[in-house]
C-alpha cells in the first residue's frame, strides 16, 4: 500500500491503537505497515531499550537530543513521550522511512519532536545536546538484512561514516551525552568516558569528558 493510502486508512483506527502503542513492541509495531512491523526485531530500537537511552540523555530539561539513522521515528517518539520536556530530532536519508516517522508522530500527537530527511553528515551536530546511535552504519558491512537496495553500501561508506562521526564527537562541547547500541564503537572518541552499560553490553551510555 502506498504510503499516503496507508496513512489515510491508520488515521481512522489510530484513536483505538494510540493507548496501546507504548506498553510494548508488538503494540508500537501497529503505527506501522506490516513491511515494516516485518523490520522491527532486526532494526528497529526495543521500547525498553529507547526508555533507558531516553532516560540518560534527558539529563535536563530543554536538551536537544538527536537519533543519528533514525529510520520510522521509534527512539524519537518513545523519548518524547516520555520526556515532554526534551527535543527529541530523528534524521534518516531513506524518504520512505522518514515519511512513516512523520505518520506515526502524527498519528500519535508527538509534539516535542522532529524528523529530518537527509544524511547526517550534512547536519549541525554541534546544534544538539546528546546522540543516540543505533549503529545506523552498520548496514554497510553485511551482505544480507539490509532495509532496502535504495542506498549505497560499501565498507569504504562505513569507514568514512564512522569517521565523520568520530570527529564530530570528539569536538563536541564537554559533558554531551552518547548513547550506542549494537555498536562497534569506531564511532566513539577516547573523549568520551563510558559511565553505565546494560549487562550484555550492547547498550552503552557515554559522556563527553
Amino acid at each position: 500500500m502506498p504510503v499516503n493510502a496507508y496513512l489515510c486508512a491508520f488515521m481512522q483506527t489510530s484513536t483505538l491503537l494510540k493507548p496501546n502503542c507504548y506498553v510494548n513492541d508488538a503494540g508500537f509495531d501497529w503505527l506501522y505497515p506490516e513491511k515494516i512491523q516485518q523490520l522491527s526485531r532486526r532494526h528497529w530500537t526495543p521500547l525498553s531499550i529507547a526508555k533507558a537511552a531516553a532516560r540518560f540523555l534527558a539529563n535536563e530539561p530543554g536538551k536537544k537530543i538527536l537519533d543519528i539513522g533514525s529510520g520510522v521515528g521509534k527512539f524519537c517518539l518513545v523519548g518524547a513521550r516520555f520526556y515532554p520536556e526534551t527535543n527529541f530530532y530523528g534524521i534518516e536519508q531513506r524518504e520512505e522511512l522518514y515519511q512513516y516517522a512523520l505518520e506515526a508522530k502524527a498519528a500519535t500527537q508527538t509534539r516535542n519532536v522532529s524528523f529530518i530527511h537527509g544524511n547526517f553528515t550534512q547536519e549541525d551536530l554541534s546544534a544538539y545536546d546528546g546522540f543516540y546511535f543505533y549503529n545506523s552504519f552498520f548496514e554497510n558491512l553485511v551482505d544480507q538484512d539490509q532495509i532496502d537496495n535504495k542506498v549505497e553500501y560499501s565498507t569504504s561508506l562505513y569507514n568514512y561514516y564512522s569517521r565523520f562521526l568520530f570527529k564530530k564527537l570528539a569536538s563536541s562541547a564537554s559533558g554531551t551525552r552518547l548513547v550506542t547500541y549494537h555498536s562497534l564503537e569506531d564511532e566513539v572518541p577516547p573523549c568520551y568516558q563510558m559511565v553505565d552499560a546494560s549487562t550484555d553490553l550492547m547498550l552503552k551510555m557515554w559522556i563527553r569528558r
